[in-house]
């Protein structure tokens, strides 16, 4: 059996000839990281970690299909190593996943692009395993690691003996992009462009040929009955004029009579099976009865799955920019900035903003029981209700959208009370 010298040595070479391998494709980069991020998705220089943040290394995705935070860690993107302090980006890490951890969350690791010269070294992955303890592994649901090589399995291979079998089994291989859309949003990845073109190479490499062209088949037309991925005008036509979308009613009806002391409800997932099913059931226009389940998160990711899955977010688009200039209007003012973009809202959009914020509103009242705070609550509902028509949220974006979000439940009243339309329901 090799000794842990001799896999380092191994995983050295390994990663060598992996280089010189790239280095014979021209699309490749060689020791020169990632192209740097546009000026939509860089730090603020305040930022406290704008050294590493810079660079774009990690980036936080919004929600997966099932409701659970998505964080990259793109390998591309790494500076060559005399250029980034390894132990700072160690804390920027850490200190990014302290924002999630309490709740279901999955990484994505691309690994295209680590190189010799940007690869910190075994010693500090060593490290870094020693200090990502329970609390951050708990709730990893899943680690993708995308586009591995034999460089991977090797470390894998030398850490073995450190790491848990159950967290051994959250480890997933993507060998290419097209799997990883099968479990994940692909809309919502910020997939940097090296990784990109690595993708295209290694489907050519597999035909033989150039890759296929992607041909989308012709979108069915949705069912009289379906409730998720159609827009809330939809929903009302076919539901007798109805203002709330029954998703939103039934799943608020009953988690304010069951779920609202549940400490960390919204923050957990549910069996994905389980939300297949229950979408597949309103999508027929079938009865959902959430008893049988036995799983109050079951109506919870089935709300923010609902809010999630909308062509147009429950917010519009047109207030996205809004939102992200929240940062610039003065703290004791932002109240009044939030209440003027909710007041704009077309009628429709804005009775069903104030149902859903007005249950969110009781959520945070039972906050010391259910542990979800206003700002608890905005990490979490936040990407659900705002995002871009173009492109990827990144992780500066979702600062002004949990703002926004944590000031329309935290004072629900002094935003939403002077607008009453007529038909208005309450939760």
């Amino acid at each position: 059996m090799a000794s842990t010298s001799d896999l380092e040595q191994l995983a050295e070479i390994e990663l060598k000839k992996e280089e010189e391998e790239d280095e014979e494709d021209q699309t490749c980069v060689t020791d020169s990281p990632a192209a740097p991020l546009s000026s939509s998705v860089s730090p603020d220089p305040s930022h406290p970690y704008y050294d590493v943040a810079r660079h774009g290394i990690i980036q936080v995705c919004g929600d997966d299909n099932y409701g659970r935070k998505l964080i990259v860690f793109s390998s591309c993107c790494l500076p060559p190593s005399h250029q980034l302090n390894h132990r700072r980006l160690l804390e920027y890490l850490k200190f990014t996943l302290d924002q999630y951890v309490v709740m279901d969350y999955i990484l994505v690791y691309f690994h295209h692009g680590l190189r010799s010269s940007n690869k910190p070294s075994l010693k500090w992955l060593r490290e870094a395993y020693g200090e990502f303890d329970r609390k951050y592994k708990k709730n990893l649901k899943t680690l993708y690691v995308v586009h591995p090589t034999n460089f991977i399995r090797i470390v894998w291979n030398i850490f073995k003996p450190l790491i848990s079998h159950k967290f051994g089994k959250k480890l997933t291989y993507v060998n290419y992009l097209s799997e990883l859309r099968e479990h994940l949003n692909s809309e919502q990845l910020i997939i940097p462009p090296d990784v990109l073109r690595h993708d295209e190479k290694l489907r050519a490499a597999q035909k033989g040929g150039p890759p296929p062209s992607v041909k989308t088949p012709p979108p069915r037309p949705p069912l009289p009955t379906q409730q998720f991925g159609v827009s809330l005008q939809y929903i009302r036509e076919k539901n007798r004029d109805a203002l709330i979308p029954p998703v939103v009613s039934q799943t608020v009806c009953y988690l304010k009579e069951k779920g609202l002391k549940t400490e960390g409800i919204f923050r957990r997932s549910a069996r994905v099976q389980i939300i297949k099913d229950v979408q597949k059931r309103y999508n027929l226009g079938k009865p959902v009865d959430f008893d049988e389940f036995s799983d109050v998160h079951v109506p919870a990711v089935i709300l923010k799955t609902f809010l999630r899955e909308l062509p147009e977010p429950l917010l519009t688009f047109r207030v996205y920019s809004q939102v992200q200039d929240l940062l610039n209007v003065e703290s004791s003012l932002r109240i009044s900035r939030c209440k003027h973009i909710v007041q704009s809202l077309p009628e429709h959009n804005f009775t069903v903003t104030k149902y859903l914020l007005q249950f969110l509103h009781m959520v945070s009242q039972e906050s010391i029981v259910n542990k979800m705070s206003p700002s608890n609550l905005a990490c979490v509902f936040g990407v659900n209700l705002v995002w871009p028509r173009h492109g990827s949220l990144s992780l500066t974006a979702l600062t002004p959208i949990n703002i926004f979000t944590e000031i329309l439940i935290e004072h629900f009243h002094a935003v939403f009370s002077s607008r009453c339309p007529p038909g208005q329901e309450t939760p």
